[in-house]
């Protein structure tokens, strides 16, 4: 057999085993990320059953991710040899303060919220969220004006009516604490893509990112826990007055468990990202809403109409034409990117292989 046959041989099997690496890579990965998303969220509305203090557990998870951002720090320095970056105070308060304080206060009152609605209402509210992220982007120009998106507008708030309309797990004072956590969301996440874009802060590492905004959402969110929290806490026996030591332990260790949820769930959200795409991660978060639901139906007895269902898919689907919007918008640019490349490597390039100025009349011959 001739050596150029055996070789293309070879590389058409090779071809269908990468096919199917990446493929399992990107379900493994997929799979990472629903674990601790959907873990994280069954977690909080378990602990919270008992343990009245959002908040404060809110602080203990922002402290436990702190702790583990910098030991993944202090051990990526140790493998690479290169030093991570270290913000400067003036950086550390005018360009990544905003984007602390509006997280702090959008996982706040999320888990605020856990001791009012169901997991269903919740992850529901929370999908509003595309809406104010929209608005958002809008105001500060990261997103172009697209009559679509007036579609999308219509299609989630639509939905969101729906699955709100005649509920009978329906609790005000739990939505409006979501729906105050989805617009703060909005800016959380507009705030974040600009301090992710600024390349000169070196934050594009969510470990980084992390590190550098855990304290000051631990200060952010600090006097709304003293306001609301500080004295029933120092009064419950959950805690300051156990009488007990390993009733202590438990409860520490259950808190801290959430913080390490949540420092897997920004980790994860980064390796689906880096080794697919963000798109990939939208569409991960699609299903995942729709498998969070069935689960909160099967496990937690959330009830669900015909109607809230509906509602569920209307909003669905204005997310879905979101993502897809994105994702034209995302190639149109990518093409215009290398056409644009394209004619500034031939505009350099071809004058060195002209002859005598004739190559733009062989050029236009060779177009009739």
């Amino acid at each position: 057999m001739e050596p150029q046959r055996v070789e293309c041989i070879e590389r058409s099997m090779e071809y269908p085993l990468q096919f199917l690496c990446r493929g399992l890579r990107t379900v493994g990965l997929v799979l990472l990320y629903y674990g601790f998303s959907i873990g994280i969220t069954f977690y909080n509305k378990w602990l919270l059953k008992e343990f009245h203090f959002p908040l404060f557990m809110t602080l203990v998870h922002l402290m436990i991710i702190f702790i583990l951002a910098a030991v993944t720090r202090t051990l990526m320095q140790c493998w690479t040899g290169k030093p991570r970056v270290v913000l400067g105070w003036s950086q550390y308060l005018t360009k990544a303060a905003p984007t602390a304080l509006a997280t702090a206060l959008d996982i706040g009152l999320s888990n605020w919220s856990f001791l009012f609605i169901t997991i269903s209402l919740y992850t529901m509210t929370k999908s509003s969220a595309v809406l104010f992220i929209l608005f958002f982007s809008l105001v500060f120009k990261l997103e172009e004006k697209n009559p679509c998106l007036i579609v999308v507008v219509v299609l989630i708030a639509s939905g969101l009516f729906m699955f709100t309309f005649e509920s009978t797990q329906f609790n005000v004072e739990g939505f409006v604490l979501v729906l105050l956590a989805s617009f703060i969301g909005g800016i959380r996440w507009t705030l974040t893509q600009i301090l992710l874009q600024k390349a000169e802060l070196g934050l594009q590492n969510p470990v980084d990112t992390m590190y550098h905004l855990q304290p000051l959402m631990f200060v952010g969110l600090f006097p709304l826990f003293l306001y609301n929290e500080g004295l029933s806490l120092c009064l419950s026996e959950k805690l300051f007055r156990v009488s007990e030591l390993p009733s202590l332990l438990h409860s520490l260790l259950t808190l801290s468990a959430g913080g390490a949820l949540a420092f897997g769930l920004g980790f994860s959200e980064f390796l689906l990202v880096s080794k697919t795409s963000s798109l990939t991660l939208s569409i991960s978060g699609i299903f995942k809403e729709v498998c969070t639901l069935l689960l909160a139906a099967h496990l937690m007895g959330d009830e669900m109409s015909v109607l809230n269902w509906l509602g569920f898919a209307v909003c669905l689907s204005g997310i879905s034409l979101h993502v897809g919007l994105k994702a034209c918008h995302s190639r149109g640019k990518a093409g215009q990117v290398r056409l644009q490349s394209l004619k500034n490597s031939s505009s350099d390039i071809l004058p060195l292989l002209r002859r005598d100025g004739c190559s733009e009349e062989e050029d236009h011959d060779e177009d009739h």
